[in-house]
Parts: structure tokens; C-alpha cells; sequence
């Protein structure tokens, strides 16, 4: 059981704290309870929201010594720096190995407290520039939906929350146990891409289609040789059209798009089946258990079979 407490201020956005408390927070039918989701706050009490309502957060500062996970759920207004109350007990957290997550405006939050010297980060592409101002010693990337260093974790804008936490959840428990909770948010499980695709409205001219059909057609097909060729060819465009269309719509080419597919599909498969990487790898059409191997090395850091061994270990 991972202990996660969301550490909050007033006034607290509500769905950056939404994110998180729905991912860890909720109990699923036929699904193993894995996580205990709780929220602190540095002054127990009622908490405004800027949601026109108040919260009340009977759980102080101690309660972080207990979390195996922190999650910093925005923020705001981000100029003012946490007291030394709270950098004090971010820092032991993290000191004494619990990971510590930032939601949006949170990275502000981490940054004060110095956990992001010399290191990644990431927040809405807005306060990117702010950010970096402030902290010059933190590589900013504007574009990514999330950072994660294993022992600390940064998201893009409050919709990547989603993103992050999900990411975590993976990580944990396996690409299945997250592509369950992903079906009961009815969501994805994995989004492609990176935030700027959502910084400004794409060009009327753009938005030439959807690519729903054609990500069905291909899904259908993981097992066979698509290329992009092909893709373009059954979507009725141009491969320069075809990959506007995924630069616009996923924030990604086809080819990263398509293989990210057949990653996740082979790591389902690690999961729930005993299938020999060989056939593995060609049901999702990476040819054989070599190529298999080095795809899923770069892509996920581990081997196939370590990945199975962490896995197919855990009760369903």
C-alpha cells in the first residue's frame, strides 16, 4: 500500500487536487486498493478553494513523514514562497525517500524548497518563463507533459496532473492495472506528445480530419508491417498531410505514435500472458524477440523479461 497526501495552501485549486484524489483516492470494482490518498495542510482547518467553497484538512505538516508519495497539487498565487515550515518538511520527505510530485503551479513550491537544482522541470507552458526567471539553476522544459526523476516529479499545465499520476501508477503496479484505472476515468491511459500542442488553437486549415479511424484501422493491425506509407495511403493523404495531422492532433509523428502503441501492447501482454517474447514480438509487430528487447530498452528503461518478473508477481 503506497500512503499519498496531497500537501495544500488556500486558496487551493480544486482540480489540480481532483487530479491527484481521483487517480489515488478511489476505490474500483475488481480492482486491487493499492494506494491511501489523504491531504494536509500546514495550518489544519477550513481551507479556501477557488472554487467559491472551503475545505476543512484536519491532517498538519506531520503527516508528510508518513507519505510515501507527495503531491504538490498547485501552487498559488505562485510569488509567494512556502513558509520554512513547509520547505522543512518537502525536504525531509524527500530526504527519507518518499517521492515528491508537483501538479502545475507546484513546481514553484519544489523549486523553493531546492529539490530542482541542476535539475529538469516542467509546469504550464504560461509560467514557464516565470519559472525560469526565478529559479535559473532549473532546466526548464516547456514542452513535455511531465518530468519524472524517479525521486522527484514535476507536470505540465492541470490537466497533465492526469498525465503524471498516471505515469506513477504505471510505473507501480504495471501498464494493465493502469489502463484500468485509465477505463474508469474514461481517459487514455498515455497521452503522446507534449503541452504546446495545447498552448494556441491549431490553424482552421489544419483541422482537416480526425485520426480516430485511422488509429483504429492500425490498432487492428499491430501484428502486420504498417509503415507510414501505408497509413498515409489508407487515410487518403500525403505523408507530409499525415504527419501535420499527428503533429496537430497528438503532438507526435506517426512513427513514435505507432510505436509507442506496440510497446504498450507488448508490456499487456508481459502481463497477462505467458507468451515467448518471440511471439510476443510479432503479435505486436516488432519481428522478433531482439528487436523487441532493444525497443523496450529504450522505451522503458528495463528488459522485457525483468518487466514481466516485476509484474506477473503482483495478485490481480
Amino acid at each position: 500500500m503506497h500512503r499519498v497526501v496531497a500537501l495544500i495552501r488556500p486558496p487551493q485549486s480544486t482540480f489540480e487536487l481532483g487530479c491527484a484524489a481521483q487517480v489515488f483516492g478511489i476505490e474500483r470494482p475488481g480492482l486491487p486498493t493499492r494506494y491511501a490518498f489523504s491531504v494536509c495542510t500546514e495550518q489544519p482547518g477550513p481551507i479556501a478553494t477557488h472554487a467559491g467553497y472551503d475545505m476543512l484538512v484536519t491532517d498538519g505538516l506531520d503527516a508528510l513523514d508518513r507519505a510515501d508519495i507527495v503531491i504538490i497539487p498547485g501552487w498559488l498565487p505562485v510569488k509567494e514562497p512556502p513558509s520554512s515550515a513547509v520547505v522543512r518538511a518537502l525536504r525531509r520527505a524527500h530526504s527519507r525517500g518518499a517521492r515528491v510530485v508537483s501538479i502545475c503551479s507546484g513546481v514553484f513550491a519544489l523549486a523553493h524548497a531546492g529539490l530542482l537544482d541542476g535539475r529538469r522541470a516542467t509546469t504550464h507552458w504560461e509560467l514557464a518563463d516565470e519559472l525560469a526567471a526565478c529559479f535559473p539553476h532549473i532546466h526548464i522544459d516547456p514542452d513535455v507533459l511531465y518530468v519524472d526523476h524517479g525521486d522527484v516529479a514535476t507536470s505540465a499545465g492541470a490537466g497533465a496532473g492526469f498525465d503524471l499520476c498516471m505515469h506513477l501508477i504505471r510505473k507501480d503496479q504495471g501498464a494493465r492495472y493502469a489502463a484500468h484505472v485509465a477505463r474508469t476515468m474514461v481517459m487514455p491511459p498515455h497521452r503522446e506528445g507534449g503541452q504546446l500542442q495545447y498552448a494556441a488553437p491549431p490553424h482552421p486549415a489544419q483541422m482537416d480530419g480526425t485520426l480516430a479511424p485511422l488509429l483504429e484501422w492500425i490498432t487492428e493491425r499491430f501484428g502486420e508491417p504498417v509503415t507510414i506509407e501505408g497509413m498515409a495511403g489508407h487515410a487518403g493523404v500525403s505523408t507530409r498531410t499525415l504527419a501535420r495531422q499527428f503533429a496537430d492532433q497528438l503532438g507526435t509523428s506517426p512513427g513514435r505514435w505507432l510505436l509507442a502503441q506496440r510497446i504498450a501492447t507488448a508490456q499487456d501482454l508481459l502481463e497477462s500472458t505467458d507468451l515467448p517474447l518471440d511471439a510476443i514480438a510479432r503479435r505486436v509487430g516488432l519481428s522478433s524477440a531482439t528487436n523487441l528487447r532493444r525497443r523496450f530498452h529504450n522505451a522503458l528503461g528495463t528488459t522485457p523479461g525483468a518487466y514481466r518478473r516485476t509484474f506477473r508477481a503482483k495478485p490481480r
